[in-house]
């Protein structure tokens, strides 16, 4: 008895390596913070899982198809089992994928559930971005992961097109001449580029060796390693979270990572592959074997990039055909604006645009609940014109298809399609602020009022009264707890570069409508939506507790 105890008090000897690991390592206590962290519930969380998950079945479904993949562009005779193309001279690397798609066991699918889960993770990362957006998730002291998510989106883009390009069949050879033009319209280095990219004249002979070593290496690396540090900051800085009863701008509350965000997290990872699994089990995409090899003399009819490069193809139709000649060197502006310029800004926007709100509305402090939207009326009336932008290009892509399905001029359709690139913008900005606006004067009446509930009674002196309700709490803690924007003061002995800056700021807290609370209301609201830095120090993430504890 006395050696028993003796052994339950030092313990065995894997126990005492464990300890001994533990003194000098301490992993039980960041294991203990870690598996109690707090995560949010709420759906809108889980698109960055989404886009995390498409990455894995990605890797998977990719490692398994750079087994048969031969990236060469030595030209041979098909010998393959599709006998449609049997005899026809092709490089290896179509040879290559046509062997995956019927004669590997399971390739022809792996090709589909990898094409599928490309264009989830690409939509995924988009979702999340817009997310982010329009729930201010973005601000201090989430600027880095905003600019880390951005440079994610732009890395997907480019594996994207890399990936779609090494087939080298037909249609993914039009992408190429497409690419290899614009890098043309570079000004002074646009040659030496298009030269060292495909390795010499077009169509080269580097160019798919090249594509496979970026797509399968490079930019997986980086993305990768740029996954990594995102959940690392999305864990060191604590996740944003809804207003809600316990939900302060110090504290989050949720489930616990382990076990119910651990068990939610790994089903909805099984989900991911198994509904790719079914669209690529039952919706054919890519059938390269009906495009042919590529030859640079034909272009495919009616061909049409994946959706995540269409607004580049739709910018270069809409573009009209415009050129200078300047000291015996000519500038085509119908290529270089829509496809260098273009771009170059939109995303220039996404990366400076949490900066440049912080400078518009002078606000530093830390923020962790998430806005609503229409608290907001021109931040999100500015993503509505984005969006809708970005919808008259896509469509502008493919205006060839829908003037031939519609048989209408395809002359008038691009003419049209140009003035709804300047003018639907706009309008899409001025109605989502106006009904970002009424939303709020909606829930103020609400609020002060209460709800109709249908009922009609007599008052004592005859007339007659609707009769109301009152709004729910939660609802209420809703319409609350939210941050009151105020617009930086402008004085007439500031300079002009302060002037300008008031009056921007003034236009970017327009719009909003205030909801009467009283002082008691108005000091809980700003404890709760204090930053940390001026609300004192951080509590510790608390998870989700049953109603029955929390009356307790």
């Amino acid at each position: 008895m006395r050696r028993r105890a003796e052994k339950r008090r030092t313990g065995n000897g894997d126990e005492r390596v464990l300890r001994a690991l533990d003194s000098r390592l301490p992993v039980a206590e960041g294991s203990r913070v870690l598996v109690r962290k707090a995560f949010p519930d709420h759906w809108s969380f889980l698109l960055g899982e989404l886009a995390l998950y498409s990455l894995v079945v990605l890797v998977l479904t990719g490692t398994y198809l750079t087994l048969f993949f031969n990236p060469s562009m030595s030209e041979i005779v098909y010998r393959g089992s599709y006998e449609p193309l049997r005899g026809v001279h092709m490089s290896e690397a179509y040879a290559s994928t046509l062997r995956i798609s019927f004669d590997v066991r399971g390739g022809l699918l792996v090709r589909q559930i990898h094409h599928w889960a490309a264009l989830l993770f690409l939509s995924a990362i988009g979702l999340h971005l817009l997310r982010i957006f329009f729930t201010g998730a973005f601000r201090r002291p989430r600027e880095l992961n905003w600019v880390i998510g951005v440079t994610l989106f732009v890395l997907a883009l480019l594996e994207g097109f890399t990936g779609y390009s090494l087939p080298d069949d037909l249609l993914s050879g039009t992408g190429l001449k497409i690419a290899h033009g614009i890098m043309l319209s570079i000004p002074v280095v646009g040659s030496y580029l298009a030269f060292f990219a495909f390795g010499g004249e077009y169509p080269g002979h580097d160019i798919i060796p090249r594509l496979y070593v970026t797509h399968i290496l490079l930019v997986p690396g980086i993305l990768i390693a740029l996954v990594v540090v995102h959940l690392i900051l999305v864990v060191q800085l604590k996740h944003t979270q809804w207003a809600r009863p316990g939900a302060t701008n110090r504290n989050v509350v949720g489930q616990p990572m382990v076990p119910q965000f651990a068990a939610k997290s790994t089903g909805l990872f099984f989900a991911v592959f198994g509904v790719v699994t079914l669209l690529a089990g039952t919706a054919q995409i890519n059938p390269v074997y009906a495009y042919g090899p590529y030859d640079p003399g034909q272009v495919s009819t009616g061909s049409q990039p994946d959706w995540y490069v269409g607004f580049l193809e739709g910018s270069l139709r809409l573009m009209p055909p415009f050129e200078t000649t300047l000291w015996g060197h000519t500038v085509m502006w119908n290529v270089l604006v829509p496809a260098v310029i273009l771009p170059g800004l939109l995303f220039l926007a996404l990366y400076v645009y949490p900066f440049t709100e912080r400078w518009l509305t002078g606000d530093h402090g830390e923020h962790h609940l998430s806005e609503r939207p229409r608290n907001r009326p021109v931040r999100t009336g500015l993503g509505a014109g984005a969006l809708t932008f970005y919808a008259v290009l896509l469509i502008a892509g493919g205006n060839d298809v829908i003037a031939d399905l519609f048989e209408i001029s395809l002359n008038g359709l691009t003419w049209a399609l140009r003035a709804a690139l300047v003018v639907a913008p706009v309008a899409a900005y001025l109605l989502t602020k106006r009904l970002c606006t009424a939303l709020q004067a909606h829930e103020r009446d609400r609020f002060t009022e209460g709800d109709e509930t249908g009922d009609v009674y007599q008052t004592v002196e005859g007339g007659m009264v609707e009769g109301h309700s009152r709004m729910p709490a939660r609802e209420q803690y809703a319409l609350l707890v939210r941050e009151e924007p105020r617009a930086l003061p402008g004085g007439q002995s500031e300079s002009r570069a302060g002037r300008v800056r008031a009056a921007l700021s003034g236009w970017f807290h327009s719009g909003h409508v205030r909801v009467p609370v009283t002082a008691r209301q108005r000091r809980e609201i700003e404890a709760r939506t204090a930053p940390p830095a001026l609300g004192g120090p951080d509590r510790p993430e608390e998870p989700e507790r049953p109603e029955a504890e929390r009356r307790r």
